[in-house]
Parts: structure tokens; C-alpha cells; sequence
């Protein structure tokens, strides 16, 4: 059985101790806090614990914790005041066994403990118990895509010096698994993901660098899993990021998105994971992320496969559920170490077809997890400096629609999607495709990287195109800036598919 609370836990379970109408007090456990919850509201105390990522051991350590939590986690709040969950750190004074909810700045040095104070949320409204009740929609993982995006381009970029040693850190997963996984196929697995790690930190180590200098490595949330995300007013509000180690919170962005990517997976739902990611490229315009998002997702799934063996060492721990759920986090870093073959999927359509919509469900129905969406009207803006949904102003046949323009982006698309079929990435281009030179080209190149290539043909009748492009104009804040002379020009221009193209078209999804 789990030890009992001290005394100043014990104290706090007491309804009357709180200044605000409470019935019940309820705790809850993990291997670094106390949380109690008081009603609205929640109340976490740090153990004073000393790990070798986490020292609690002073109070002193705790106090600073505990603010640093608070600072940390209100970069994540939004304009909507529901979403500030952080209200401030608070001293704790009085006996252990008769306490009281000290002022702080006034009572900080009576203080005999430290809690962060927090706006309790619906816990219901965590996108784990989402995701396992089959509530998780793709447009709340839109939401949490477009909100990581816009909080890393603003986050504060790491020096050299601040940069986390993954290679460090993912060794040291290993070194735990060694110890608390000793089966004879437990270990083959683990030196098969050890030798793994090495060769492919190896690889990716100029890259890693790269990305460093290129201010791609910030101050992040460090723990951003499905069970620090909750939703809030339909907006997917992120929460717990990582105080307590520097190291662990001056990241690559890459690595932040791999860990919810990977916690996609792990709860089975690749089609989310494909549509997340796929949304975060295109509010990012990080174009290198996906060479070394699947690095940084095995050293998250072992991460958590090695709380899951501390775990199994603690007092009142269910020992086997512990160790299984650490190999089954082990069993999934193999699976994206060695992902299935790649695919390469294009669209084909008129504006206002319904390719975008189309793609999404292809997306969503994908089972490898391992897919990526480009889209021709996002790449053309990052092409010309533009962000995913800034308007260009650009006329018919000019600009960004000018013929030039027009060849520079199909251009770019084949380049990028050759470079992720390397990769071992699933590909889905979304462009009209309407000249055949264009698909045979997309064609060729899935024939060089030996890999099936497949059409996503939409199709509508013209009054309704009309409709869909001037309602999408009216409305604003979508990539493409296709109006009803495009559509008109594209008449034009359009090839039909042939007898083979034909039988390469997949059903598009209702």
C-alpha cells in the first residue's frame, strides 16, 4: 500500500481549511506533488523528493518551483479567461497540523510549504479521457497544431549552451530499461532500440545543429502528452509543463509535437496523429521537422516507458501493469523506428471540388500514422515569404498566380514530397493536378522510390464550385485565394484523367 500523507496533506483534506466553499477535498498522487482538489479550485504541493532530473529537496527548490510553474504555464493561456488556470504561488504557514493559505509577498518568509494555486478544470475535458471516450475530434487537435505553432514562434530561442543533450537523456531511458526490463526479449529490444538511438543520433546530429542555429530549438512546455492537454471553450489548452529541469524544457520544437504525436499512436488513433502533424507543418512552415520528429518520438515513447519501470519500483506500485505498460511503450518507439513502406497519394480537381476536405478524410483513415498532407496553396505562400493564411493580393495570372509562380510550386512540391518518401513518410499532395504533364511527373517519381502511387479525384458540378469558392472568399482564413476567375481559367486548362489515371483513383470517402 501507497505511505499516508504527512501530516500537512492530511491537515488539508479538512473542507474548513479553505477560504472558499469546498464539500470535499480529494487528493491526488504523482511521483513529484500532492494535488488536492478543493472545489473550483486546486492546490498542488510539491514532494520533497530528489530524483536525478528533479530536486525538491529544499524548500527553497520548492518555492522556486512552484513560481516557475506558474510563469511557465501562463504562456499558454488564451484571450479567453476560462483558459487561466494558473492564479499564482502560494506560502503555505502555520503548524503542519493546523495550516493556512498565507499572502504571498506578505507571508513568504512564514511560509512552512509552497502550492501552486489553480482554476480546477473538467477533468472529463483532458484529451486522454477525450481520446478513450472517442470524443477527440480532428479539429481539436487543429486547434492545439495552429496554438503550439503560434506559441514557438514567439517562445524564447535556446543558445547553444541552453540546448538540451538528448542524446544524454535518451541514453539514460535506456539505462533504466536495462535494469527494470530483464527478460531476454526485453533486452534484445532494448539494444535493438539502443543501437537504434545511437546511429540514428548520428545521423541526424548536423541536422539537430541546424535546426539550433535556425532558432528551431526554445523554451517549450517539455511533457505535452494528451494528459496535459485539456479543452477549454473549444480551444485545446496545454497545462503541467516542465519546471523542475531546464534541460528538459529548452527543446526542438520538433521534439515538443513528437511526444502528442506519439501519445496519438499509442492510444491508437494514427488518423489524428497524420491530421496533428499535418496541421502543424503548415502553420509552422518548419519544412525539416518531419526528418527528425520520428527520432525525437522513440525517445519520448521511451521516456514514458520509463516512468512506467519507476513507476513498478514505488511503494504500492501494481508491479505488472507497470512493467507491461512500459513494454508496450517500447514495442510502439520499434514501430516508428521502423515505420511501413510509404505511399505517395495526389489530388486531382477544380477549386472548390472539395480536395482539401477530401485529403483530410484520406488523412484521417490512414493507419501508418506516418502521413503527411502538403498543400500547393500553403507551399506557394511560404515560397514567397507568406504565411499558410496571409492574402497575397494577387491578380489572375499574376503574382503568386503568375505561370512562373504556378511551375515554382509544383517544382517545390515534387522536391519536398521525393524528400519525404526517402524519409519514409506517406505523402498526400493537395493541388488541382489539372495538366497531366504534372501528374506524370508525381507519377515518375513514385515509380523511382519504388512506392504505390494513388489519385484522390474530386469532382462537383459548376454551379455548386461557384458557390463553394465565393463562400470561402466571403469568409476569409483559408489558404487558397482561388476566386471565380480562376475556376473559369482552370475550365480551361483542365486534362481529364486517362484510362490508367483512372485506375489508379481511390473512392473518395462521403
Amino acid at each position: 500500500m501507497a505511505p499516508p500523507p504527512p501530516r500537512l496533506i492530511d491537515a488539508l483534506l479538512d473542507p474548513a481549511r479553505y477560504p472558499h466553499a469546498v464539500a470535499k477535498v480529494e487528493l491526488m498522487e504523482t511521483h513529484g506533488a500532492w494535488v488536492l482538489l478543493a472545489g473550483v479550485h486546486a492546490y498542488k504541493i510539491k514532494k520533497p523528493v530528489r530524483l536525478p532530473f528533479m530536486d525538491f529537496g529544499t524548500l527553497a527548490l520548492r518555492r522556486a518551483a512552484c513560481q516557475a510553474e506558474v510563469r511557465l504555464n501562463r504562456r499558454f493561456e488564451t484571450s479567453d479567461p476560462a483558459s487561466h488556470l494558473y492564479l499564482g504561488a502560494l506560502p503555505i504557514v502555520g503548524p503542519a497540523d493546523q495550516p493556512r493559505w498565507g499572502e504571498p509577498g506578505k507571508d513568504d518568509e512564514q511560509a512552512i510549504e509552497w502550492a501552486v494555486h489553480m482554476h480546477r478544470f473538467d477533468e472529463a475535458q483532458r484529451l486522454d479521457h477525450l481520446c478513450a471516450s472517442g470524443a477527440l475530434k480532428p479539429e481539436h487537435l487543429t486547434s492545439l497544431a495552429q496554438r503550439m505553432a503560434s506559441f514557438q514562434a514567439a517562445a524564447a530561442v535556446a543558445t547553444a549552451d541552453a540546448a538540451a543533450d538528448t542524446l544524454a537523456f535518451a541514453r539514460d531511458n535506456l539505462t533504466t530499461l536495462r535494469k527494470g526490463l530483464t527478460d531476454a526479449s526485453d533486452a534484445a529490444l532494448i539494444e535493438q532500440l539502443s543501437e537504434w538511438t545511437e546511429s540514428g543520433f548520428t545521423q541526424r546530429a548536423p541536422q539537430l545543429a541546424q535546426r539550433l542555429v535556425e532558432g528551431r530549438v526554445r523554451e517549450g512546455h517539455g511533457d505535452l502528452h494528451l494528459a496535459n492537454l485539456v479543452l477549454i471553450g473549444g480551444d485545446v489548452v496545454p497545462f503541467d509543463g516542465i519546471e523542475f529541469n531546464d534541460s528538459l524544457r529548452w527543446i526542438d520544437v520538433a521534439s515538443d509535437m513528437a511526444f502528442v504525436w506519439m501519445d496519438l499512436l499509442d492510444h491508437d488513433q494514427p488518423g489524428l496523429a497524420n491530421g496533428l502533424l499535418s496541421d502543424w507543418l503548415d502553420a509552422s512552415g518548419d519544412t525539416s521537422a518531419p526528418d527528425v520528429l520520428p527520432f525525437f518520438a522513440v525517445y519520448r515513447a521511451l521516456v514514458r516507458a520509463k516512468v512506467a519501470v519507476i513507476r513498478s519500483t514505488q511503494a504500492g506500485a501494481d508491479v505488472a501493469a507497470s512493467l507491461q505498460e512500459a513494454r508496450g511503450y517500447a514495442a510502439l518507439a520499434r514501430r516508428i523506428a521502423h515505420p511501413p513502406a510509404p505511399q505517395l497519394v495526389i489530388t486531382h480537381g477544380l477549386s472548390g471540388s472539395g480536395k482539401t476536405w477530401a485529403s483530410s478524410r484520406w488523412l484521417q483513415a490512414e493507419s501508418s500514422g506516418r502521413a503527411v498532407r502538403l498543400r500547393s496553396d500553403v507551399e506557394r505562400k511560404r515560397l514567397h515569404g507568406l504565411s499558410a493564411t496571409q492574402v497575397s493580393g494577387s491578380g489572375l495570372n499574376t503574382g503568386l498566380y503568375s505561370p512562373q509562380a504556378h511551375g515554382d510550386t509544383y517544382a517545390h512540391l515534387l522536391e519536398r514530397t521525393g524528400h519525404l518518401l526517402r524519409e519514409g513518410w506517406s505523402v498526400l499532395v493537395d493541388g488541382a493536378f489539372l495538366r497531366r504533364h504534372e501528374r506524370e511527373s508525381f507519377g515518375a517519381l513514385a515509380q523511382a522510390v519504388a512506392c504505390p502511387f494513388h489519385i484522390l479525384a474530386t469532382e462537383a458540378p459548376l454551379d455548386v464550385l461557384r458557390e463553394r469558392i465565393t463562400t470561402r472568399l466571403e469568409r476569409g482564413g483559408d489558404a487558397s485565394e482561388a476566386t471565380v476567375a480562376v475556376l473559369e481559367q482552370q475550365l480551361g486548362w483542365l486534362e481529364p484523367l486517362s484510362a490508367d489515371e483512372r485506375a489508379r483513383c481511390l473512392p473518395v470517402a462521403p
